[in-house]
């Protein structure tokens, strides 16, 4: 099968089979590229299914570039929590900014603007350039890396380094509408090239699939081990109250509510209580009670009956939930 018929057979099951999304329905090519905008930094880490009614909320309440560049951060989070990674919502906002102070309020159209915007890797760069703007760009994500690895059966070790999938996506080929088939190879191993029991018999690429013809779907990943971190987690606790700070310590959940922390380095004999995964960093988390308070700067009290009156991000909550079943 050659690269045309690939590209012709994905694009005709996508006009058949892709999915309503938000961001995807039509308008105006300014609203287009702030939709792509948007929803391409909501995806990062996290999936589609996830991110469709906080895309409608934040479009609804800051329906243009301008709305987003001067919203204040206490809305902009508010409207953010959930989704979690917060930096991303923070990076949205300078890029708007950036946006609209260098770019005369235009979307850059080209890979070095765009890639020196904050937040924009070069993933999201390929994204915005093929969705947003038709530009010949097959924005390497989860999806299409399986489909890849499946359609060519690649399994050995050298075969699943991102370099190497990277020159093996031409397989792939390219075609004048860009921008739909950028989105129909993620909406193929989205819907039908899925992680366990892919759907091959509603497949567009069956006939020429390796992996199909030797009916072996498993997939070789190159894992990142998560880096384990330590920290102490003090609990100064009020009748129905917790203490909670303003985090300008560390860099994650950074200038949001957590409550007082230190990091440990190497320690021994370290028994935690609780474990939380938060992107590379796999926290191990020891908890110590405390009565006597010394009121750390930038903290306040929440009354945990009023917590959704509070914008507090999702480890704060679990480490309430820990305390208040234990």
């Amino acid at each position: 099968m050659t690269e045309k018929i690939i590209t012709k057979k994905v694009l005709n099951w996508y006009d058949l089979n892709k999915r309503n999304l938000p961001w995807r329905k039509k308008a105006p090519s300014y609203k287009k590229h702030y939709y792509t905008l948007v929803s391409e930094f909501m995806l990062q880490q996290t999936q589609v299914v996830t991110v469709i009614p906080f895309f409608n909320r934040f479009i609804k309440k800051l329906p243009t570039l301008e709305d987003l560049a001067k919203v204040k951060e206490i809305e902009l989070i508010k409207l953010w929590e959930g989704l979690g990674y917060y930096s991303r919502a923070r990076n949205l906002k300078k890029t708007a900014q950036i946006i609209i102070k260098i770019f005369n309020g235009r979307l850059p159209d080209n890979y070095d603007d765009l890639i020196s915007l904050p937040g924009i890797g070069k993933y999201t760069a390929s994204a915005i350039l093929a969705i947003a703007f038709n530009k010949p760009y097959i924005p390497f994500d989860g999806n299409i890396e399986r489909v890849l690895k499946r359609y060519l059966y690649l399994k050995k070790s050298q075969e699943i380094k991102k370099d190497y999938l990277n020159k093996k996506k031409a397989v792939f080929g390219s075609s004048l509408r860009s921008s739909d088939y950028a989105q129909a190879l993620m909406e193929l191993g989205a819907i039908i090239c899925k992680p366990s029991k892919p759907l091959c018999n509603k497949c567009p690429v069956i006939i020429n699939c390796k992996s199909y013809k030797k009916k072996d779907f498993e997939l070789i990943k190159n894992f990142k081990k998560n880096k384990d971190k330590y920290f102490i987690l003090k609990v100064y606790k009020k009748d129905q109250r917790y203490l909670l700070i303003k985090n300008t310590k560390f860099n994650f959940l950074k200038n949001l509510s957590i409550f007082p922390m230190e990091e440990l380095y190497r320690p021994k004999n370290f028994k935690k209580n609780l474990n939380v995964k938060m992107s590379n960093m796999n926290m191990n988390i020891k908890i110590e009670y405390s009565k006597n308070l010394r009121k750390p700067p930038l903290s306040y009290w929440v009354d945990k009956k009023n917590f959704n009156n509070y914008m507090l991000p999702s480890f704060t909550k679990k480490v309430v939930k820990y305390l208040e079943k234990n």
